[in-house]
């Protein structure tokens, strides 16, 4: 994968050791909404994220969105490498994530704990080549809540997830990623997120163009509390824009 995100969800890729990655998630609004909101451009979400690699296994980074006004820290670590010539069939990471909703609080003359406005994310990525055009993931996700709204909701939510990326040519290839959530409460109130994207790479930049029935753009909010619904037009258009900086001074 050309970016450590195939189109919404995290790859196992992760930037090179001393290399900082700057991206700029942008969500517009449902393309349904009609010509009032000019087909969702007057609407939109925003994430800014840094990921700096520490090792060239190891990535740190921080992120900010203005859905939930959510800020997110973020450790990915590559597990194993693929490797040609009969080594290693697969590359795995594992990716784990920290949030907290940054709201003001609906009722503010109640005593109120910041620890319940926390959630976690962890996943294990499993990502194989398959040849020089074809590459598919798989990700598993556990969700945890320290806090959840009604109490028939589940403080654990577990999901499943497929992606892969065709090869157009050098510099551009087609995107996909589908996370489907476990039965159970969670699910009857939300569906499961796809996402299908174009990736375009012109030097040191990365441009994903996509389109989506995902609202939130960090983990948490896009794999448990997906809104949106493909078939009845509940569909976004966004974009990321991806920029590696060498704080080391080496070509990552």
């Amino acid at each position: 994968f050309k970016t450590n995100r195939i189109v919404l969800g995290q790859s196992v890729q992760s930037p090179a050791k001393g290399n900082l990655l700057l991206t700029i998630s942008h969500h517009f609004g449902k393309i349904n909404s009609g010509i009032y909101n000019l087909f969702g451009l007057d609407q939109s979400t925003i994430r800014l994220g840094l990921d700096y690699g520490v090792t060239d296994r190891l990535s740190l980074g921080i992120g900010r969105s203005t859905y939930q006004k959510n800020f997110d820290g973020l450790i990915k670590y590559k597990i194993a490498r693929q490797q040609s010539g009969g080594g290693f069939p697969l590359s795995i990471s594992y990716f784990g994530s920290m949030n907290i909703n940054t709201m003001k609080w609906e009722n503010p003359n109640l005593k109120n704990y910041t620890w319940t406005k926390l959630s976690y994310v962890n996943q294990l990525l499993v990502a194989r080549k398959i040849n020089k055009e074809i590459s598919v993931q798989l990700t598993f996700s556990h969700l945890h809540y320290n806090l959840v709204k009604r109490i028939i909701d589940r403080n654990d939510v577990f999901a499943a997830g497929l992606g892969g990326r065709i090869k157009l040519s050098k510099h551009t290839s087609i995107n996909a990623e589908y996370h489907a959530l476990l039965p159970g409460q969670t699910a009857d109130d939300f569906f499961n997120s796809l996402s299908v994207g174009l990736d375009m790479e012109t030097g040191g930049h990365v441009f994903q163009l996509f389109c989506t029935n995902s609202f939130p753009i960090f983990e948490r909010g896009f794999i448990a509390e997906t809104s949106g619904y493909w078939t009845k037009g509940d569909v976004y258009f966004g974009f990321n824009i991806t920029r590696t900086f060498s704080l080391s001074g080496k070509k990552g």
